[in-house]
């Protein structure tokens, strides 16, 4: 399916959900972003990206949405050309609230079950599944682990590799505003090798850090972010690294996010 019939779909889905269960529904928040950074690793190292991001709690779980679309600064990728998509939708169910109990203990505030499913243009779809956890971490405004069992199609194809993923979110307050610092860490921890092909172990590490200029100018706080992005990525794709094809990614990009 193309990029755009895919965001047109993903959008009307979510309209969708929303109107038919406006009960079950607790919060949502949408944003869109603009990325440019160079020294990028495998695609061309100028890139600039289109962000469109939807997150939301329900009455039995969560679910976040990400959808790329990346231009490769008149530049063509070997694979895809001289731009692409790419996305991730990623529902999380709340077995305590699916069961009304309080399944707290220690840090953990609730288990869930975390699903993610990756897509984009060429070789790039993945299912992955298993355990999520909400944990109570001191200063964090939101702390997430999740451990994914995943499952790469294609010629990367890979059953039984782990991956784990934290997500997070902590504000600091700065003058007359904040500053946010949030993110992921997608690290596959083992590989796994078939007659397909290897996907290979791999550790993409991706913080934001944003000045809320929005809550600086009276704009509106939350709503009108400023900063950079950092992108580490070792064996990007799961390719290992060499002296022949360098896959190892330590880039940043300067960064403004909306929110509506």
């Amino acid at each position: 399916m193309r990029f755009t019939n895919r965001l047109i779909l993903a959008g009307g889905l979510l309209a969708a959900s929303s109107a038919m269960a406006d009960d079950l529904l607790l919060w949502q928040n949408n944003s869109l972003t603009y990325l440019y950074g160079k020294d990028f690793a495998v695609n061309p190292e100028i890139q600039q990206t289109f962000t469109f991001e939807h997150a939301d709690a329900w009455k039995y779980g969560d679910n976040f949405l990400f959808i790329d679309k990346i231009f490769y600064n008149g530049q063509k990728d070997a694979n895809n050309g001289p731009n692409t998509y790419y996305g991730e939708f990623s529902p999380r169910l709340s077995f305590g609230k699916i069961l009304g109990q309080d399944l707290s203990f220690g840090p953990v505030k609730d288990v869930l079950l975390a699903m993610t499913y990756e897509f984009g243009e060429g070789d790039t779809e993945a299912y992955l599944i298993g355990p999520g956890f909400d944990l109570d971490v001191p200063g964090f405004d939101y702390f997430q682990l999740n451990f994914y069992n995943r499952h790469t199609e294609g010629s990367r194809a890979g059953d039984n590799v782990w991956q784990i993923t934290p997500v997070w979110a902590y504000t600091i307050p700065v003058g007359k505003s904040d500053i946010l610092i949030d993110g992921f860490m997608d690290w596959v921890v083992d590989n796994d090798e078939n007659s397909k092909g290897t996907y290979h172990a791999n550790l993409h590490f991706n913080p934001q850090i944003k000045y809320d200029l929005g809550k600086a100018l009276n704009f509106g706080e939350k709503q009108l972010y400023v900063g950079i992005e950092y992108d580490y990525w070792s064996d990007k794709y799961g390719i290992k690294d060499s002296k022949f094809f360098d896959t190892n990614q330590n880039t940043a990009s300067l960064l403004v996010k909306v929110h509506f």
